[in-house]
């Protein structure tokens, strides 16, 4: 589940294996095991990815299914156009 979580996290930011590996200190190879599944990263790096996609240590090991978005900068209007955006998504699927 976190091979998953990380690979996709990596790719809606943008960012290559290379890229994630170099921001880490770790070979890009490294990255290629935890998205392949074959071996998974420790705690140190568990909380490192964390901050880089600005999610939650159990977001990113699947125990919280939630994730949250900064809304640092935007207005007050932004912000109740996104929060009628989700509800509108959420009403959706029902």
């Amino acid at each position: 589940m976190i091979a998953d979580r990380i690979k996709s996290l990596r790719e809606q930011n943008n960012k290559t294996q290379s890229e994630l590996a170099k921001q880490l200190g770790i070979t890009r190879s490294s990255v290629n095991a935890w998205e392949m599944g074959i071996s998974v990263p420790s705690t140190q790096y568990v909380v490192e990815l964390a901050h880089i996609f600005k999610v939650s240590t159990d977001f990113l090991l699947g125990v919280d299914t939630t994730s949250s978005i900064s809304v640092a900068g935007l207005t007050e209007k932004d912000v109740e156009i996104i929060n009628a955006l989700i509800l509108h998504l959420k009403n959706r699927e029902n």
